[in-house]
């Protein structure tokens, strides 16, 4: 017969089991985007991070990150020690919530567009648009 025994404390990091942090993970956890930042530049000093806020599961924060002129998205453990890229994806409903992320990133606000050397073709105020970019080179 085999028995494990695991000792309680520090293992239960979520929760309110033994002491351990509150519900609310911001009150025992914080990232500023400068700690967010000198960590991933340590891996890259290319890497430029745009924001940090909680990550979708517990133990993550999210940090927006930019690099070669796209965004990403990777995860810092709270123990600040471990970044994580990748997807998370939710296993009971099969989303993934790092390219759920990722297209909300990528959305573009179509009324900051400058159309004012536009060629418009149509009526200028109808109810749908399609705008169309083109590189002749």
């Amino acid at each position: 017969m085999f028995v494990l025994f695991a000792p309680s404390g520090e293992a239960f990091g979520f929760g309110e089991i033994g002491g351990a942090c509150e519900r609310d993970c911001q009150k025992c956890h914080q990232m500023t985007l400068e700690e967010a930042t000198a960590i991933v530049k340590q891996l890259n000093p290319e890497i430029d991070v745009l924001d940090v806020q909680l990550g979708p599961v517990g133990g993550l924060w999210e940090v927006i990150i930019k690099a070669r002129g796209k965004r990403g998205i990777a995860y810092v453990d709270f123990s600040k020690q471990h970044i994580i890229t990748g997807s998370i994806i939710k296993v009971k409903t099969k989303e993934n919530l790092t390219g759920r992320k990722l297209y909300e990133l990528s959305k573009v606000d179509i009324s900051e567009i400058p159309l004012d050397e536009a060629l418009v073709m149509g009526k200028p105020d109808a109810k749908y648009r399609v705008i169309v970019f083109d590189d002749p080179d």
